[in-house]
């Protein structure tokens, strides 16, 4: 009897590694499994309901700061009333509080919402001192406001 060899084509020897594909399906499978059969975590939350006699507070309508100049004189008003440069945030934070009279100081620093207005002729660095001097008064809201062209 004769022995028969066998040569391959390429001379490469044979591959023995394992097939891992169908192995990664199966635990893709299993996966996708326990994805959908556990339980989704749910989470308490504590939350303070209002009660059905409370009411938000209405929003304020906003305060007008407007700036004009007359001559050399800068004049101030807090809708349409004339103040002091010096007594701007207290007569504001008074105006607020005359309109709204169950606002605190707190509340009305915070929700208050002022858009200073100013005439062409007033120099900016007159009206950047008017807002400084309402952010310094811890007025949240203080905004410049401007006509459209």
């Amino acid at each position: 009897m004769a022995a028969v060899v066998v040569r391959k084509r390429s001379g490469m020897p044979p591959v023995v590694d394992p097939n891992v594909i169908p192995f990664i399906d199966v635990l893709l499978v299993l996966l996708i499994i326990f994805m959908v059969t556990a339980p989704k975590p749910t989470t308490d939350l504590r939350i303070d309901m209002p009660r059905p006699g409370v009411t938000r507070p209405m929003a304020l309508p906003p305060t007008i700061v407007a700036i004009r100049q007359t001559g050399d004189a800068v004049q101030i008003f807090v809708d349409n009333e004339q103040v002091d440069a010096a007594d701007l945030p207290q007569r504001t934070l008074a105006h607020l509080q005359t309109a709204n009279p169950s606002l605190t100081a707190d509340d009305a620093l915070a929700s208050a919402h002022i858009f200073v207005r100013a005439d062409l002729d007033v120099s900016y660095q007159r009206v950047v001192s008017v807002v400084d001097a309402l952010q310094q008064a811890r007025f949240d809201h203080v905004a410049i406001a401007a006509q459209q062209a």
